[in-house]
């Protein structure tokens, strides 16, 4: 039987899968990430399967078993790529108040999505494999990584701004904490005000700097606290 020939002007025929082989090494697997974060979000954890990930990246299940060959695998690279990409930049104003601040307004633009993901999406994931949000956590990040509101601190101790003193790690990343608790508790980015108590009312006292308001904080009106105190000092 003659084999048919393409007509004048005809484009080729794309074979099933043609594209999808094209791309190698961090191409590929940049794409097969992509895809797997957005069935992530669409469907959670149940839904999150090598056949489902494979058809959304437009390529085969033996490719990601090659690069992934447990679910769990394929999870964490996912997370870890969203987790670094964008890099939160850590704030060097010179000031320690102002760095905090700064870092938690970041942190509410680039990661309360990441945030709200986690403790919706992955219910299943901690239920069937016993594990909690703090030890994935722990699996996402480098066991020598500086957090950062310890390199906050630390830099704050070497501008003589801090005593140079020991400080627990809870303390040291309370701020980034109760910034993460309360996007979990409400599903929504944190509100200026909060941001301000956090790093205002709790964190920098704990530290040993006194409480203050300011302007660029947006803590409120100038004044308020000094007429509260000066009417509780009237007979």
């Amino acid at each position: 039987m003659p084999r048919s020939r393409k007509k004048p002007g005809q484009a080729p025929r794309k074979k099933r899968g043609k594209i999808a082989s094209r791309r190698r090494g961090a191409e590929l697997e940049d794409a097969i990430l992509i895809a797997a974060y957005d069935v992530l979000l669409e469907h959670g954890y149940p839904g999150f399967t090598y056949e489902a990930v494979a058809e959304r990246a437009g390529t085969s299940r033996p490719v990601l078993y090659r690069r992934w060959p447990e679910r769990r695998e394929l999870l964490l690279a996912t997370l870890r790529k969203l987790y670094s990409s964008p890099a939160i930049a850590i704030p060097d104003t010179g000031d320690l108040r102002r760095d905090a601040l700064e870092l938690l307004r970041k942190a509410d633009l680039g990661r309360a999505r990441m945030l709200t993901l986690i403790s919706v999406k992955l219910m299943d994931y901690f239920s069937e494999t016993g594990t909690s949000f703090r030890e994935l956590r722990a699996a996402l990040h480098p066991p020598d990584r500086i957090g950062p509101c310890e390199q906050l601190v630390a830099r704050a101790v070497a501008r003589g701004e801090l005593r140079d003193e020991p400080r627990s790690s809870r303390v040291l990343n309370l701020a980034l904490d109760l910034y993460r608790h309360e996007v979990f508790m409400t599903l929504r980015p944190v509100p200026e005000r909060v941001i301000v108590e956090i790093v205002d009312e709790l964190w920098l006292p704990l530290l040993g700097v006194r409480s203050r308001a300011s302007a660029d904080g947006g803590a409120g009106r100038k004044g308020a606290p000094a007429r509260g105190a000066e009417r509780a000092r009237r007979p």
